[in-house]
């Protein structure tokens, strides 16, 4: 059985563009959670070299059903062409988080659009 939460990280090249992530994963509730850690330093092979850079990590805890649409919103509103998400399931945790989880998150796509005519 797939567990039904999930961590999502992805990193952002300024506050800005983690603040826009952030708040628009949040308003959507595509996540119920969105930790951002200022001052990552990020050491990767692109365009064949080594490259370094400053980055921003979000860590956000969203509900397993959800990581196709979370990740199609953060395509959308990255500034790079590449951007880094990635997910792993919540195998276990604290209850009264989880559930806090679940009852900040949309339950799928479709609960947000409401009822078909």
């Amino acid at each position: 059985m797939i567990p039904p939460y999930s961590i999502v990280f992805v990193t952002a090249p300024d506050r800005k563009a983690a603040d826009t992530i952030a708040d628009g994963l949040i308003n959507a509730h595509l996540a119920a959670c969105v930790n951002i850690v200022p001052g990552l330093s990020s050491v990767y092979w692109w365009e064949k070299k080594v490259q370094r850079s400053e980055e921003i990590l979000l860590i956000i805890k969203t509900r397993t059903a959800l990581l196709a649409e979370l990740g199609d919103f953060v395509k959308k509103n990255h500034p790079s062409s590449v951007p880094e998400v990635i997910s792993v399931h919540i195998q276990d945790g604290f209850k009264g988080y989880l559930d806090f989880i679940g009852a900040n998150t949309l339950f799928t796509k479709r609960s947000r659009e409401g009822p078909r005519a």
